[in-house]
C-alpha cells in the first residue's frame, strides 16, 4: 500500500529537521525520575541516523582502556556469548514481519530503515577464537546456520541455547568445537505471529534448570487489539529439559535483554517502553524481574502513570503495577545488558553495562553508546557513566549502533555493533 502525498511531504520535512544537541540533558534518569507532561502529536519527531563508515576511527572508551575490532564484515550481529574456553559466539540476523497499519507506520519504517545496515541478516551463529590469548581473534567461522533470526544466547548443562524469533532451540556442545555437531533441537515454540517486536532475549538460571525468554509486545500501545498480545509483553520461564513454560513476569512492553545478577541469582532486564507521548516519555528502564510481578504495559507506565490509550482501562492492573528500578532515559533503545566483574577495573567493578542502540523518534538523538550503571548493595546507585561513545559523532553521522554487551570473565567487554557489522572488545590497559 502506498501513501504518496503523505509520505513525500512528511518524510521530506522529517529528513530536513535541524540537527540538535545531545538530548541527554532533558532525560530523567535514575531510580526516581520525574515524569514530564505528555505531548500528543500526529507524528513523533524523527531523526535519521545518517550512517557512515568508521574508517580509521573507533569508539571512545575511558582513559586506561583500549578498544579493538575483533570481527568485521558480519551479517547484523545482535548478541554475543562467551563460552567456557573463551570462544565467542555471535548471533546474526534480522527478524520481524509486522504489517504497517497506518501511513505514519510507513513513514516511521522508512526513517528507521535509513539508520540501519543494508546488509542481509546472516541467520547464523559465528564463532570467534583467540587461540593464544593475545587479543586477536584469528579464527572466524560459522558455528551454525539456517537459523531464524537468532538473538538471545545462553550456555548451561553442556548446551548452547539460542532464542530464534520463533522457537527456543539448543545445540549440544563439546568444548573446543568450532562447528555445531548437528542441527538444533527445539525446546519450545515462541510467539511469532505478526512479530512487531521480534527479538527474543534469553538468560539461564544459575542452576541451569530454567531458561528465561523476553517476548515483546505486538504493538506500541495495543493498536492491533489485545487478542494479539496473548503470551507477549512478558518474560517466560521455560523448563530447560521439557520445554514446559509459564509467564514469569508480565506488563514488560519489550524486554530486549536479560541477565542474571551473579551474587543473588536475581533476573534483571532492560525494557524498551512505549512511544508517541513525547520526546521525554516514556523512559526505557533497567529493572529486576520479580516472579509474578506486573510492570504496567499497556495500562500504565513507571508505576501508576495511566496511559489512556489502552482501552478498556483496568484500574486494578494499574494499582498493581510495579515501578521499575532505574530509568535509562526515553527512547535510548536499550538492547544489551550484563553485570560487571572486578576485573573490569575499580570504577566499573560493581554494576551493569547497557548497550543503547539509539533513538529515531526525537529531534535530539539519545543513546548510541554503552553506559555503565553503578550498583551498591545489589541495587542501582548513582548516575550512569558513559563507557563507550562516539557511535554517533558530533557531526551528526552515525558510525555504529551498540546492541548486545557481554562481560568476558578475563576482564573485557564485548560489544555487538549491528550498523558497522562489527564486534568490539574493550580491555583495561595493563
Amino acid at each position: 500500500m502506498r501513501y504518496p502525498g503523505a509520505l513525500t511531504a512528511l518524510s521530506m520535512a522529517l529528513l530536513l529537521s535541524a540537527c540538535g544537541a545531545d538530548g541527554d540533558e532533558t532525560q530523567a534518569r535514575g531510580p526516581d525520575p520525574k515524569m514530564p507532561e505528555v505531548q500528543h502529536t500526529l507524528l513523533p519527531s524523527m531523526k535519521i541516523a545518517e550512517p557512515v563508515a568508521w574508517g580509521e576511527q573507533k569508539p571512545t572508551v575511558p582513559e586506561g582502556y583500549s578498544v579493538t575490532a575483533i570481527a568485521t564484515d558480519l551479517k547484523i550481529p545482535r548478541q554475543t556469548l562467551v563460552l567456557p574456553n573463551g570462544d565467542i559466539l555471535v548471533a546474526e540476523g534480522r527478524g520481524g514481519s509486522a504489517a504497517k497499519l497506518k501511513p505514519k507506520d510507513v513513514i516511521a519504517s522508512y526513517i528507521k530503515a535509513k539508520g540501519n545496515t543494508q546488509v542481509k541478516g546472516g541467520n547464523r551463529l559465528t564463532l570467534l577464537r583467540d587461540a593464544d590469548g593475545d587479543g586477536t581473534y584469528e579464527t572466524k567461522t560459522v558455528f551454525a546456520e539456517n537459523l531464524n533470526a537468532p538473538y538471545g544466547l545462553a550456555f548451561a548443562n553442556g548446551k548452547v541455547y539460542v532464542a530464534n524469533q520463533d522457537a527456543l532451540v539448543r545445540f549440544d556442545y563439546v568444548e573446543g568445537q568450532t562447528q555445531a555437531g548437528g542441527p538444533p533441537v527445539k525446546i519450545t515454540d515462541l510467539p511469532a505471529e505478526i512479530n512487531h517486536h521480534w527479538t527474543k532475549a534469553l538468560a539461564v538460571s544459575p542452576d541451569g534448570r530454567f531458561l528465561y525468554v523476553g517476548i515483546g509486545s505486538n504493538s506500541n500501545i495495543t493498536e492491533r487489539g489485545m487478542e494479539v498480545e496473548i503470551d507477549r509483553a512478558m518474560v517466560w520461564q521455560i523448563d530447560a529439559e521439557t520445554g514446559a513454560h509459564k509467564p514469569y513476569a508480565t506488563g514488560l512492553r519489550n524486554p530486549t535483554a536479560l541477565t542474571i545478577q551473579p551474587d543473588s541469582g536475581q533476573l534483571w532486564a532492560v525494557v524498551n517502553e512505549r512511544d508517541e507521548l513525547g520526546p521525554d516519555l516514556v523512559p526505557d528502564y533497567l529493572t529486576s524481574v520479580r516472579e509474578g510481578s506486573f510492570y504496567g504495559w499497556p495500562y500504565s507506565y513507571w508505576g501508576q502513570n495511566v496511559d489512556p490509550r489502552a482501552q478498556p482501562q483496568k484500574p486494578e492492573k494499574v494499582a498493581a503495577a510495579v515501578k521499575p528500578d532505574y530509568s535509562l532515559g526515553s527512547h535510548v533503545a536499550a538492547l544489551g545488558v550484563d553485570f560487571s566483574i572486578p576485573e573490569m577495573g575499580e570504577k566499573f567493578a560493581d554494576g551493569v553495562f547497557v548497550g543503547e542502540h539509539g533513538s529515531w523518534n526525537r529531534p535530539d538523538p539519545v543513546g548510541y553508546k554503552v553506559i555503565f550503571v553503578p550498583f551498591s548493595n545489589g541495587r542501582p546507585a548513582g548516575e550512569p557513566v558513559d563507557f563507550a561513545t562516539g557511535f554517533r559523532g558530533t557531526d551528526g553521522k552515525t558510525r555504529g549502533r551498540p546492541v548486545g554487551v557481554t562481560v568476558d570473565p578475563r576482564g573485557a567487554l564485548i560489544i555487538a555493533d549491528d550498523l558497522a557489522n562489527t564486534v568490539w572488545r574493550v580491555t583495561r590497559n595493563q
